[in-house]
């Protein structure tokens, strides 16, 4: 009987039970490097494949060479005390992890793991299991994170790299390769040499080379999965767009990806739609997960990170993606950014919105909307939102609450304070993409799926009439863009003489409906 495969969402991803993007080609790439005799780090974001890539690479490397595969994650903490119990028990665990894929190879770490008391005895032992073995060796490590804060195993490494550099004088031997995989790059942990010395940036892995394998999927690697699937179910789905449209909400991490066909194939009754998928991401953002904690947890750990994000999402700053900048390199590795054509982004739409989330929702909890913002005050006998009563009431609550609040904290938190006003309106049946477009006027477009309709709000600051009518244009064509009808305008007017308007503009056959707060 065939067994019947399913998308993977928790753990290494097999190809017999599951279905699976081609990473054929990452895993050659990645085997060059081992090819090579070199050492290095997978290290990337929570839920971006590693542990699959691992596995995968695993079974490419075992006709070729002997591999010991393992984990620390599972071992408990009183192992990194001390030298003499990490040293007797680091090649126990390397056999008990190989002896179900290579018996003899577990049974010679057995042999050679003989009156091990400190990481020199340790390395003695390395040394006579890599030069009595037949097949070249390589040590892959996964989730080295939990042991990175370890004291002993840093001190582990830096034995892997001094064997590492006398291996290639012919002065020992030692493993042909090493891998190790995590969240942080280790080449760029601090180390501290003495237990009473400061962290210093002395990295016990800088013999490592970069590993540059890009590990998201492309519109193109997502459609390998797809059609697989359509080959045991006959959605009768259009394979290339809806790859597209999962990369366009996804940018290809891996989770994301996997979790949105997912939803459509088990929730949504094989939903393989447009349709269908704006279901799954509307599910998507409104659920509890591992990943979006930590993706808050990261921004809430560190202020400048926080902040930079702010700026980005909300005030519409731009900025170069140098990942020499801390803030970069440590959103980067967290899988918050990403880098397009030479600009630094937030690493995916779906990120984007439980971002936009998150920072209204706090905001929400400060300021006083109740009475402003009730739900029913806005949808209408047919089911659909009146936009135009949901502006007004912003603009009512605006004048009564806001009206006396200095400029900065309007220049700041005007756009959001409209996110949270939305958020429960729409909240659980409609989402609300937002798009924040780097001009002068640094405006942020806002497109509302709700139930089968879409509608586009424009939010803006005022400039002047001459901006305001380029304004008008560029809200015209994105919202033929949008294969609608009408668009929604608020402008923000920071003037302490500005009067609370609203009128209809009429825009090449379209029809702009737009407030003054």
């Amino acid at each position: 009987m065939k067994l019947m495969r399913e998308f993977n969402i928790a753990g290494v991803c097999i190809p017999d039970m599951h279905y699976m993007v081609e990473i054929s080609d990452k895993i050659k790439t990645i085997k060059k490097l081992v090819d090579g005799g070199k050492y290095f780090t997978i290290n990337r974001a929570r839920q971006y494949g590693k542990t699959t890539t691992m596995f995968m690479l695993q079974k490419e490397l075992t006709n070729e060479y002997a591999v010991i595969s393992t984990s620390f994650e599972g071992i408990g903490g009183d192992i990194f005390k001390e030298e003499r119990e990490f040293s007797s028990q680091v090649l126990k665990t390397f056999s008990d992890d190989t002896r179900f894929v290579d018996k003899e190879l577990a049974e010679e770490i057995k042999r050679v793991n003989q009156n091990i008391t400190s990481l020199g005895d340790l390395s003695n032992a390395i040394t006579e299991l890599c030069l009595n073995s037949k097949k070249k060796i390589v040590l892959m490590i996964d989730k080295v994170d939990k042991s990175s804060d370890n004291q002993i195993f840093l001190h582990f490494i830096g034995m892997l790299r001094n064997k590492y550099l006398d291996r290639n004088m012919k002065k020992d031997y030692t493993f042909y390769s090493v891998i190790l995989a995590g969240v942080h790059d280790v080449k760029n942990l601090k180390l501290k040499l003495r237990p009473d010395e400061e962290r210093k940036y002395n990295s016990p892995w800088n013999i490592a080379v970069d590993f540059n394998v890009d590990m998201s999927f492309n519109p193109k690697e997502i459609s390998t999965m797809l059609v697989e699937y359509e080959k045991d179910h006959n959605t009768g789905m259009n394979i290339g767009g809806i790859s597209e449209e999962i990369y366009s909400y996804t940018s290809g991490y891996p989770f994301l990806a996997s979790k949105i066909c997912k939803l459509m194939d088990e929730n949504l009754d094989k939903k393989f739609t447009s349709e269908g998928l704006q279901e799954a991401v509307k599910t998507i953002l409104n659920e509890k997960n591992t990943l979006f904690d930590d993706l808050i947890k990261n921004l809430e750990n560190n202020k400048e990170l926080y902040d930079s994000v702010y700026n980005q999402l909300i005030l519409g700053q731009e900025y170069t993606f140098n990942i020499d900048n801390s803030t970069t390199s440590i959103g980067s590795m967290f899988g918050i950014f990403r880098q397009q054509n030479g600009k630094r982004v937030i690493h995916n739409k779906i990120f984007e919105q439980r971002i936009y989330a998150y920072l209204s929702s706090n905001l929400e909890e400060k300021e006083n909307m109740d009475g402003y913002n009730f739900r029913d005050n806005f949808i209408t006998e047919k089911g659909e939102l009146n936009v135009e009563r949901i502006l007004e009431r912003f603009q009512l609550m605006m004048k009564e609450e806001y009206s006396d609040r200095d400029k900065t904290f309007l220049e700041r938190q005007g756009r959001l304070l409209f996110i949270a006003f939305l958020r429960p309106v729409i909240n659980g049946v409609g989402f609300a993409l937002k798009e924040v477009q780097i001009s002068q006027e640094q405006r942020l477009d806002i497109l509302v799926t709700y139930g089968k309709k879409k509608y586009v709000i424009e939010l803006k600051k005022w400039y002047g009439e001459e901006y305001h009518k380029k304004g008008l244009e560029q809200l015209e064509r994105y919202i033929t863009s949008q294969g609608v009808e009408e668009g929604y305008l608020i402008i923000f007017n920071l003037n302490k003489d500005k009067k609370y308007t609203n009128d209809v503009r009429e825009v090449n056959g379209k029809r702009i409906y737009e407030v003054v707060v």
